[in-house]
């Protein structure tokens, strides 16, 4: 059976890692049929030829879950469309004044609308 997975390249704690077609009785550091590309999960940076990569799944190749997961999110180019959060994290004191600002504007819009309906009725 032909596969597509990740063959491990770079030193220790910094893993880079290629995108290839090998058989799966073939060790992960094998000689591989065909390279497709490229990925480094450090700076999200990738290159891959997806429309190699989609052909081989058509002819049979099984893909694994993280070398699916890239090719599903790959842009046309073949990078990855990574969407970095912007969220911001603070502090459990800041986070309780947030929520003191949000409530009182939620109650003061709830006293504007009151006003509002009153002034209209009257």
């Amino acid at each position: 059976m032909v596969k597509i997975r990740l063959k491990r390249l770079g030193y220790k704690k910094n893993p880079s890692y290629r995108i290839i077609v090998i058989d799966s009785r073939s060790k992960r550091e094998g000689a591989p049929i065909e390279e497709l590309g490229y990925y480094n999960p450090k700076s999200k940076e990738m290159k891959l030829n997806v429309e190699r990569a989609r052909t081989r799944i058509a002819q049979g190749a099984q893909a694994t879950q993280t070398v699916m997961y890239l090719i599903n999110n790959a842009n046309e180019d073949g990078s990855l469309n990574y969407k970095k959060s912007e969220k911001i994290k603070l502090s459990k004191k800041a986070q309780a004044k947030l929520e003191a600002q949000k409530a009182a504007q939620a109650q003061e819009a709830a006293a504007n609308e009151a006003e509002s309906s009153d002034a209209s009725e009257a």
